[in-house]
């Protein structure tokens, strides 16, 4: 089965090759470092590469300062592209209002961040000759020709409307790629069904920039995957000239999937799949035979040493909820375990800072983490938590100079909840203890349990529902987390992280 690919959420995707390598990147919004790339030889297998940035902003918002945050925001929808000997990244961001765009000579940086003039929703850019382009929009899609080093429209260059789907109540054109194939120019968008919610991905044609382009609906099929349509991406060709498109897939709780599907062009107009249909099984072809993939998850024994220039760089699989307060953590200060110390209080999960985060995996996985909470204050809650709008979670805390291990969280039919529910409370001889997290997304089950261990394994709180929802706008991940509620200035150490896939 190649499909889905990395089974994780990747939403957004872009793709391109250059040489024998393919490069996609995703939507990485709230999560730090952000501008996720990953590599393939195939299409079908993807390794991380790099990160575009290590932070888009150092603001209240993005720092989850003074009950800010840019959940739902912060980076969407980029773009990458190879043009001039560089590779060129893309994107707007609906907290700025900005549009940013990062430049380097080699895929791995060092990237440049500065900003095209404007907000462009959704940006595609495209590079024609010695001229340049940005088509965006939602509903209205537009192109505007750009000045040659891209820093904002050009004065009398090229400005209109391209295609329009403003009666589509539900949802409009957007998600817009654009290309130049063999002489003619390729836009292709995602829009809803217009009589009920369904996903779909649409193409417009033209022979050049200034005329008309025409298309329509490309590809409206859900895999038999409960009604939920596959859209919005990449389209790129391999050595050998046969076309494919990244595009993704809601999948629930877990997030949204990059699926893979052939296209052939007829008559010059792209055709998705067979007969409308993207298939189970196709052949893809390997530039690099052999080559062994790094998994998009990983353990983690939280043993590292700063590089030359003093910097602890953690495992690539590892993303922070929002900008990191470096001076509140640390990897070395006790080896072999994660510390995380507080310096405010919150009555929510989701303003804490320095919240660790992996992405969780479909059909189902589990995370297992080892606690110790010797240095937590009263009020304080130091766990593991399946991270979402709607969160759940697992934490050992103080009260009145004892330790208990807790289940709680927002339930999925009240998100909006001031103070999180309380599922089960234990009572702990001693501020240790080892808790599991497994989770269930098969068939949008979107199920979580906690766990702790004793003989066995406890179970804690019973099943409790996780949901993807706009809020955050992201898939459920695993967090490792710290915050107080009553006093600041404690901290607790994660140790022996385990990760575990179905």
């Amino acid at each position: 089965m190649i499909n889905p690919l990395t089974r994780m959420d990747y939403p957004d995707p872009d793709v391109i090759r250059v040489g024998d390598t393919y490069y996609m990147i995703s939507t990485t919004m709230h999560f730090m470092p952000g501008g996720v790339i990953l590599r393939s030889y195939d299409l079908a297998h993807w390794e991380h590469l790099t990160y575009v940035y290590d932070q888009l902003e150092d603001n209240p918002a993005h720092n989850l300062d003074d009950g800010k945050g840019i959940y739902g925001r912060g980076m969407w929808a980029p773009c990458i592209r190879y043009a001039h000997n560089r590779f060129y990244v893309c994107f707007s961001a609906n907290d700025t209002r900005k549009t940013y765009l990062f430049e380097a000579e080699e895929i791995t940086g060092p990237w440049r961040k500065r900003h095209i003039e404007g907000f462009y929703h959704d940006p595609s850019l495209l590079f024609d000759g010695d001229r340049a382009f940005i088509v965006y929009g939602h509903k209205e899609i537009w192109l505007t020709e750009l000045e040659p080093d891209l820093s904002g429209p050009k004065p009398g260059g090229l400005h209109r409307l391209v295609v329009s789907d403003a009666g589509n109540t539900i949802l409009g054109y957007e998600g817009s790629h654009i290309y130049k194939i063999n002489g003619k120019y390729y836009l292709f968008l995602i829009h809803s069904l217009p009589e009920r919610w369904r996903r779909v991905q649409a193409c417009f044609v033209s022979d050049s920039l200034e005329g008309e382009f025409t298309g329509g609906d490309v590809l409206n099929d859900d895999r038999g995957y409960l009604d939920q349509g596959v859209a919005q991406g990449g389209i790129v060709d391999t050595p050998e000239g046969d076309w494919y498109a990244v595009l993704f897939q809601d999948s629930g709780a877990v997030g949204r999937i990059p699926i893979l599907v052939p296209i052939r062009f007829e008559n010059g107009f792209p055709v998705f799949g067979i007969d409308g249909k993207i298939p189970e099984e196709f052949p893809v072809k390997s530039t690099r035979p052999g080559h062994q993939y790094t998994p998009l998850y990983a353990s983690d024994d939280f043993n590292y040493l700063p590089d030359a220039g003093g910097k602890v760089r953690l495992k690539p699989v590892w993303q922070w909820n929002h900008n990191p307060k470096d001076h509140l953590w640390s990897v070395t200060e006790k080896p072999g375990t994660f510390r995380i110390y507080t310096d405010k209080t919150v009555m929510d999960l989701c303003q804490a800072n320095n919240i660790l985060t992996q992405r969780m995996a479909f059909p189902g996985c589990s995370g297992t983490v080892t606690i110790d909470a010797s240095g937590i204050k009263e009020g304080d809650y130091a766990g593991i938590c399946a991270l979402q709008g709607c969160y759940q979670m697992i934490a050992i805390t103080k009260n009145s100079g004892q330790y208990f291990a807790v289940v709680m969280g927002k339930p999925v039919d009240n998100p909006g909840l001031g103070q999180p529910v309380v599922y089960a409370k234990k009572w702990l001889e001693s501020p240790q203890a080892t808790f599991r997290l497994t989770a269930e997304f098969l068939n949008m089950k979107d199920e979580v349990r906690f766990f702790i261990k004793e003989d066995g394994w406890l179970n804690m709180g019973g099943a409790l529902k996780v949901r993807f929802r706009l809020d955050h706008f992201t898939g459920c991940r695993f967090g490792l987390f710290m915050f107080s509620t009553k006093e600041a200035g404690g901290y607790a150490d994660f140790s022996n992280f385990l990760y575990e896939i179905e």
